[in-house]
């Protein structure tokens, strides 16, 4: 066991990969000798060989096609797109090849891809390095997405990822990269804090896609998260007065509806929080599927929280995220009659 944040568990990640299969290769701008422009794939190509992990042309589009193709021939690639903002020139690739590969086929070929990306904001990385697409992605039958948020399901869920037979988007919040999350506050506060330089294997392990982590039981509110928004909401229930239970999604796609189901119907409360933008983000299918599956249980509307319906705003990206005021304000008005 090591204490990693977040970027050295994803190499810690990689490397078992490629030390275990042959057949796993890392492809991306940067991602060879000097790599990564967060570090992430360094000393990787030191270690395996210019093959195995080399950099690619500046062409979103060529990254991911030459993986798909990879994948079909029966590697493992990991292409890594830079930013999450720089994905949609490889949209048609992923969405009309590798997302479809397996079924047009009638699983002759496989597109065993998995798209690393840091996303979201908190760098202050301006409108195109801070977005967060991940909903984008969700809708789209044959792709996975996963989004961790702390070390330790962070190599967990990509070693999953890379030895899924399917395409799976792996989003990176790079707010909490290097640990430990303090975001508005001074200090790490608990329960979430201990989770953020994490105890993590130096060996192979993995956590399953497709199965939700419940980070804090409670009884009177369900609050679903993922990615950064985790630690923040775990922050702002130790500061209010509310039992809260926490879920984080981990995968997007599959789901844990199971999980989120039996919460909800336990607390009769809903809370969704996300970074990206409220329209069509993913806090509104997860909103349907509540309401669809545990209407006769709900004591209170569902609330989301999430960001602005604007264009990402540089200057202003720390009143653009969801953050104590208003994630308390929701907290509050969805327990209000509950607690009066």
């Amino acid at each position: 066991m090591t204490t990693m944040n977040m970027i050295e568990a994803i190499n810690s990640g990689l490397d078992n990969m490629m030390e275990r299969d042959d057949n796993v290769v890392i492809l991306g701008e940067d991602v060879g000798y000097f790599g990564g422009v967060f570090r992430a794939t360094a000393g990787l190509q030191e270690k395996y060989g210019k093959t195995r992990c080399f950099d690619s042309p500046i062409s979103e589009c060529g990254i991911i096609g030459a993986a798909v193709g990879m994948g079909a021939y029966g590697l493992r690639p990991v292409p890594e797109i830079q930013f999450a903002d720089y994905i949609y020139p490889g949209m048609d690739q992923l969405i009309s090849e590798a997302a479809r590969l397996r079924y047009r086929s009638a699983g002759d070929f496989i597109a065993p891809l998995t798209v690393r990306s840091p996303f979201g904001g908190g760098i202050f990385g301006g409108q195109t390095h801070s977005q967060s697409p991940e909903a984008m992605f969700t809708h789209v039958s044959g792709l996975k997405t996963v989004i961790p948020s702390t070390p330790y399901d962070a190599k967990g869920l990509l070693i999953s990822a890379i030895e899924d037979n399917d395409p799976v988007l792996f989003f990176e919040p790079k707010r909490i990269y290097n640990g430990p999350f303090t975001g508005y506050y001074d200090k790490p506060v608990e329960p979430w804090s201990k989770f953020d330089a994490a105890e993590v294997p130096d060996d192979y392990y993995k956590i399953p896609l497709g199965k939700a982590n419940i980070v804090r039981a409670g009884e009177e509110v369900t609050v679903l998260a993922y990615g950064t928004m985790v630690h923040v909401a775990a922050a702002v229930v130790a500061e209010h007065d509310v039992d809260a239970e926490i879920i984080d999604l981990r995968t997007l796609v599959p789901l844990d509806i199971e999980t989120i189901e039996e919460s909800v119907k336990k607390t009769g409360r809903c809370l969704i929080i996300h970074e990206a933008t409220r329209t069509s983000g993913f806090g509104a299918e997860l909103s349907a599927l509540v309401q669809e599956r545990c209407f006769y249980h709900l004591e209170a509307p569902i609330e989301r929280v999430t960001g602005f319906d604007t264009p990402y705003p540089h200057s202003l990206e720390w009143a653009y995220f969801p953050g104590p005021v208003r994630i308390g304000e929701a907290l509050e008005k969805i327990v209000r009659e509950l607690k009066s």
